[in-house]
């Protein structure tokens, strides 16, 4: 079937259309990642994004239960070059195709996603509407520039989970050896109880949680400090998430009440958040970072990390008080932040994702630090 992408500033793509049929309008933004396809479709954090892949021969190892980081597929549609119609490998049960019809998303093969990425980059991110059926190019460049903005978005209350729920569910044994060891080495003596504000939550940082020892509960994302701290947790963790950090004042002035009474991590939208809370401001990226191969150095070691990344806003360093926060992180292709931690209070947030695996394991350290927080502040340490 015939496919068009139409952006708001009357560019037009026609190609082949596959996956769901229908029309979806989005923030139209690219991911340079290689493979992982699958991940990046199930990240909440796509929420109301069109996503162009930048690899250009996409579904060659097709789609399976395990490889997901949520329920269900999230982003609006995809935009690849070239469409693998048959998948080759041991895991696959399911071609992408199939995969989409089964999760109603629309997508558009067959464009120069070279052309469309360049365009990206030289005017920003635009909004645009990917359509399997109405081909009226003047119509759907109308409903693209009538479409909502990303800024000033609470995207994070329609993708967080509406009831709290317990996860137990360690990482995946098929790719840690042949000893099925996870990649802590299995669970810490010491369980922690830690409480993670859903804002979007990908189930690998559940995991790497688990496998560090930890009890998880997740809350929705408006739950009160009081709610949180009823629970007795030794930490509190602020998950990633699609959307506008700016419009969560309600789970900016939770965190508040939380800085200071428990150690509090955050990535990507958590992070933003926690910013937030402590005083600073955020602002949008021309055309954000999505990918698995953006360099971040850590200011503290000097070394660099390969490291996983999908947001669109980031915390502004100069809106932060530096008598209070330290600035740890520091990406490499922008200059933007990527990390701060309290100087006297137990809490610290990155940017980017440590439970990806890009590096591979370039970051996972993160997670360990804030086991130490937790081990430092828990009185069952």
């Amino acid at each position: 079937m015939e496919a068009i992408l139409t952006l708001e500033d009357g560019q037009v793509y026609r190609g082949r259309g596959f996956g769901a049929s229908g029309e979806r309008a989005g923030e139209v933004v690219f991911n340079t990642s290689l493979f992982g396809y699958q991940e990046i479709l199930t990240d909440p954090s796509y929420a109301g994004q069109i996503i162009i892949l930048t690899y250009p021969h996409i579904g060659n190892y097709g789609t399976n239960p395990t490889d997901v980081e949520s329920a269900r597929a999230f982003a609006e549609g995809l935009v690849v070059r070239e469409l693998s119609q048959r998948s080759s490998n041991w895991r696959a049960s399911e071609e992408i195709s199939e995969y989409l019809v089964r999760n109603n998303v629309p997508a558009i093969s067959h464009i120069d996603t070279r052309a469309l990425v360049r365009r990206l980059r030289q005017f920003g991110s635009m909004r645009g509407v990917l359509s399997t059926a109405d081909q009226n190019v003047e119509r759907l460049v109308a409903r693209a520039k009538a479409s909502p903005s990303m800024v000033g978005r609470d995207l994070a209350s329609g993708v967080t989970t509406r009831a709290p729920y317990d996860w137990n569910e360690p990482s995946s044994r098929i790719f840690d050896g042949a000893t099925g060891s996870s990649p802590a080495g299995g669970a810490s003596e010491t369980r922690f109880r830690v409480v993670a504000y859903d804002f979007g939550i990908k189930q690998n940082i559940l995991r790497q949680l688990v496998d560090r020892g930890c009890s998880v509960t997740v809350v929705p994302a408006s739950t009160s400090a009081d709610d949180v701290l009823a629970r007795k947790p030794d930490g509190v963790f602020l998950s990633n998430g699609p959307g506008d950090p700016e419009p969560l004042e309600y789970a900016a002035q939770n965190i508040r009440k939380l800085i200071g009474q428990v150690p509090i991590f955050g990535i990507c939208l958590g992070h933003q958040v926690l910013g937030l809370a402590l005083g600073g401001k955020t602002f949008k990226l021309k055309f954000g970072h999505h990918g698995g191969n953006h360099p971040v150095m850590n200011l503290a070691t000097r070394k660099i990390e390969i490291t996983a990344q999908n947001h669109g806003f980031v915390v502004d360093p100069d809106s932060l008080k530096v008598s209070e926060i330290e600035l740890t992180h520091m990406n490499l292709n922008d200059y933007t932040l990527e990390g701060f931690k309290h100087k006297s209070l137990p809490l610290f947030g990155v940017q980017y994702h440590p439970e990806a695996s890009p590096g591979p394991h370039d970051s996972r350290y993160l997670f360990d630090d804030f086991l130490a927080l937790m081990r430092q502040f828990s009185k069952r340490a």
